[in-house]
């Protein structure tokens, strides 16, 4: 039986039994598929942010930085884009962090790979690809985002820009702190404050995002989307992009939509690059770094993301055909 079975009973009464709306009718579509996807969707976000909190109750932000400054070549990219997947889940989040890795002596190229991975592959993303897509579009999309992260970093490094990075985030310390052990009673404290938090942050996001995607499923044509998105337009994958990166949102509010636009006919590919384009790239991201670096250092950075993204949407489109 499908695990998600029990909420789908549970809409299913809502929507026909208690608010009384007619089955087979738009509305009754939109409302059915809003309290779905937004029980469901809540209730993971509780189950696996707990999880993840857990791990990262052993990664304080000491041992992140001391990881982060691996010496062999691009382990710290590597490690850096991991680590993106259990730390902040939104682009503005993830730059304190980034001008604290610069300030501790990481390299520019490590810091700029957890910039990229952080909001763009983190525990709300899986957990909503997981549940819209199933496990092998969510792990299709983790290890795309890994790779443009990785190679961003990379990329970036070689190009020596740390002379475009404004000297006081440059003059850290980076002196090392002992840290007390938790034990198990403190991490568990510790977990659920901060999923209770991260919930607190994003569920209006959710609803937000769920409710949008109800209204397309329920009243926008399945062809009306697919007629200027589909797969067969070169334009729709940078076409999304430049959409994007205007928009400010995190995963919980972008990924409902991404899943409705692909149930009307919008490409994969397509509308995983809109995704990625919002979470990574955004107006509110650039104007907190333009604090700590110069805006041609800004733009490398948005246009090698971008084209990596670019790049990866056009692949999902021709792999996912």
């Amino acid at each position: 039986m499908n695990i998600f079975y029990p909420i789908q009973l549970l809409a299913d009464w809502l929507t026909y039994s208690v608010f009384r709306i007619v089955p087979e009718t738009l509305l009754a579509s939109a409302v059915n598929f809003f309290i779905f996807d937004t029980i469901k969707i809540l209730l993971l976000l509780l189950v696996i942010i707990f999880a993840v909190s857990i791990i990262r109750s052993f990664l304080p932000r000491e041992k992140v930085k001391n990881i982060l400054s691996h010496k062999r070549k691009y382990v710290g990219n590597v490690l850096a884009s991991l680590l993106g997947i259990i730390t902040p889940f939104c682009s503005c989040s993830a730059v304190p962090l980034f001008m604290g890795f610069v300030q501790a002596g990481v390299p520019l190229g490590t810091t700029f790979s957890f910039l990229v991975a952080s909001p763009m592959i983190n525990e709300v993303a899986l957990v909503l690809l997981l549940g819209m897509f199933g496990w092998k579009i969510a792990l299709l999309y983790i290890v795309s985002g890994l790779l443009i992260s990785v190679f961003a970093g990379i990329f970036i490094e070689k190009m020596n820009v740390r002379n475009l990075v404004e000297d006081f985030a440059l003059n850290g310390n980076g002196k090392e702190v002992n840290l007390p052990e938790l034990s198990w009673e403190e991490r568990i404290q510790y977990a659920k404050t901060y999923t209770l938090n991260i919930v607190k942050k994003v569920w209006l996001y959710v609803v937000i995002g769920v409710g949008i995607g109800a209204w397309i499923h329920g009243y926008v044509p399945a062809d009306f989307l697919a007629e200027y998105a589909g797969s067969d337009k070169w334009y729709a994958v940078p076409f999304a992009v430049l959409i994007g990166i205007p928009l400010y949102s995190n995963a919980a509010g972008v990924i409902p939509l991404v899943g409705v636009l692909t149930e009307k006919g919008v490409a994969m590919g397509t509308a995983l690059a809109f995704m990625m384009a919002v979470t990574a790239l955004s107006l509110p991201e650039f104007m907190i770094l333009k604090k700590v670096m110069k805006t041609k250092l800004i733009i490398i950075f948005a246009s090698v993301v971008g084209t990596g993204i670019i790049f990866t949407g056009y692949l999902f489109n021709a792999v996912l055909k």
